[in-house]
C-alpha cells in the first residue's frame, strides 16, 4: 500500500541531503523538508567557526555523484573549510541538483502513522506515515512510505544549569546569556565582548574554540566553569590526534588556560544568576561557590534533540542519551570518554514503527562526538534498508580518525583517570573548530 510513496527526509543539513543523494541514486521517490530558507540553514549560524574535518571528510559519496552531473567543481580535499563555505560551496549545491524534491519554508509538527495515534496497534503495520507540515501555503500532511529525522539538535542548546534544566535566574539574565561561539570578527560582538570579564561554561570543542578566541581580546578576563572536578583529557589527544586542527584547537586551548589568560574554576555546576545592582551577575554552584562581577556568560555545554514531532511515533530510546537503544552504548560518554564509535547502521538506527529512522546529529540524542562521516554511513545503511538491499544495509563500514584520548571517563565528582587501553576503537570528534 505504501510502496508508491515517497521517503520523506527531515532537513536539509549534511546529512539529510546526504541521505536524499542515495534515495535519488536508488530511483526512490522523496521530499526533504527544511524549515529553513536556504539549504545548511543551521550550519549558516556558524558560518565563521572553520571545521576541523577537511574536505575529503566532507562531502557523501553519493552527494559527489549527483553533484558531478551538474558539472560542480570538487573543492580541494585538503583544505578546511568554515560552515558558510560548508553550506554555500556544497550543502546549496547539492539541493540545488536535487531539483523540485527540496522544500524550504517547511517545518514538520508532527509525524504518525495515518488515521492511528500512539496507542492503536490494528493496522499500524501497513499504514503509511502522515508528515504534518506548516509552510506557507498553510497546512499539510504528506504521506510517505518512510521518513528519515535528520533534523539535528542545532535548536537544542543545553541550559547553564547544572542539573539539565535552566538555572534560577537565568531566564531573566538572558540578554547576557549567549548558546553558540561568538563570532570576534564582527566588530559589534567584538565590542561586546572586549574588556569584560567573561564566564564560558563547558569543555567540548566550542569551548575550547571560545577560550582560545577571547584571550586575544585585550582587557577581557575569562572564567571557565567546569562541571567535572579536573579538566581531565577536555584538551584532546594533541600531537596524537589524527586529525591535526582537532588536536592544534585543543592544544592552543591548554597554552591559553596554562599561561593564566583563563581562570579555571572546576567542580563548578550553576545553580542559580543572580544580576547585581551594577548590572554585572553573579554565578552560584550547588556547592555555594560563586563566580562574581561576570558581564557575559558563554554557554557551550551541548546539544539535545527536539522529540516533541515525534510524540506520536513508536520510539525506543535509552533513557539516558535519547538516542536509538542499540546505538546508545556504541556512544555514551559515560564510558567511552575517547568518543569510541563503531559501525552502525540501519539495524541500530531502526525505531518500532517500522520505515522510521533517526540519523545525523538527531542519533546521538545529548552525546556529542559527531563526525559528518559518522552520518553518511548512517544513511547510506538506512537508504538500502529501505530499497530492500538488506546485503548493503548490514555492511556497515566506517574507519573515523583517532582522537588520540583513551580511557574511562571517571566517576562525575571524582578525577578522571586513564588506561592503557579498553575502549577505543575508533573514536571520533564533534565537526567543529576554531577560525
Amino acid at each position: 500500500m505504501t510502496a508508491d510513496l515517497p521517503v520523506v527526509v527531515i532537513g536539509a543539513g549534511p546529512i539529510g541531503l546526504a541521505a536524499a543523494a542515495n534515495l535519488h541514486n536508488r530511483g526512490i521517490d522523496f521530499i526533504v523538508l527544511e524549515s529553513g530558507t536556504t539549504a545548511g540553514a543551521a550550519v549558516r549560524e556558524w558560518d565563521h567557526i572553520r571545521l576541523f574535518s577537511p574536505w575529503s571528510q566532507l562531502i557523501d559519496p553519493e552527494a559527489a555523484k549527483v553533484l558531478a552531473e551538474a558539472g560542480w567543481s570538487e573543492p580541494d580535499p585538503r583544505r578546511y573549510p568554515t560552515g558558510g563555505t560548508w553550506a554555500s560551496d556544497y550543502l546549496q549545491p547539492l539541493a540545488d541538483a536535487l531539483g523540485g524534491a527540496v522544500h524550504y519554508g517547511a517545518t514538520v509538527t508532527g509525524v504518525a502513522k495515518r488515521g492511528r495515534d500512539l496507542i492503536v496497534d490494528s493496522g499500524r503495520d501497513d499504514a503509511p506515515f502522515t508528515v504534518h507540515v506548516d509552510s506557507a501555503g498553510g497546512e499539510q500532511r504528506i504521506h510517505a512510505r518512510a521518513v528519515i529525522d535528520c533534523s539535528g539538535t542545532w535548536s537544542g542548546a543545553n541550559p547553564l544549569g547544572g542539573d539539565g534544566l535552566p538555572a534560577v535566574g537565568e531566564r531573566a539574565a538572558s540578554q547576557r546569556i549567549t548558546y553558540r561561539v561568538p563570532d570576534l570578527q564582527d566588530d559589534s560582538v567584538r565590542a561586546r565582548y572586549a574588556g569584560t570579564h567573561v564566564a564560558v561554561a563547558g569543555t567540548g570543542v566550542s569551548a575550547k574554540t571560545a577560550l582560545v578566541n577571547l584571550a586575544d581580546l585585550d582587557g577581557t578576563t575569562v572564567s571557565w566553569l567546569v562541571r567535572r572536578p579536573t579538566t581531565g583529557n577536555a584538551f584532546g589527544g594533541g600531537e596524537n590526534d589524527e586529525l591535526a586542527e582537532r588536536g592544534a584547537l585543543g592544544a592552543r586551548a591548554q597554552k591559553v588556560v596554562e599561561s593564566g589568560r583563563v581562570d579555571t574554576v572546576t567542580g563548578f555546576r550553576t545553580a542559580a544568576v543572580k544580576t547585581q545592582s551594577n548590572g554585572q551577575l553573579t554565578l552560584t554552584s550547588f556547592d555555594g561557590e560563586s563566580v562574581a562581577d561576570v558581564d557575559e556568560v558563554i554557554v557551550l555545554t551541548g546539544f539535545r534533540p527536539d522529540l516533541s514531532i515525534l510524540t506520536e511515533v513508536r520510539l525506543d530510546l535509552d533513557p539516558v542519551l535519547q538516542a536509538p537503544r542499540d546505538l546508545a552504548p556504541l556512544i555514551d560518554p559515560n564510558v567511552h570518554s575517547c568518543g569510541t564509535v563503531y559501525p552502525h547502521g540501519a539495524k541500530e538506527l531502526a525505531q518500532p514503527d517500522a520505515g522510521f529512522y533517526l540519523a545525523g546529529m538527531k542519533s546521538y540524542g545529548r552525546a556529542t562526538s559527531f563526525l559528518a562521516m559518522t552520518g553518511f554511513e548512517q544513511v547510506r545503511s538506512v537508504v538500502a534498508e529501505i530499497a530492500g538491499d538488506h546485503e548493503s544495509a548490514a555492511r556497515v563500514e566506517l574507519t573515523l580518525p583517532d582522537s588520540g584520548v583513551c580511557g574511562g571517563s571517571g566517576l562525575f565528582d571524582e578525577a578522571e583517570t586513564s588506561s592503557d587501553g579498553g575502549c577505543c576503537g575508533a573514536p571520533a570528534g564533534a565537526d567543529v573548530a576554531t577560525p
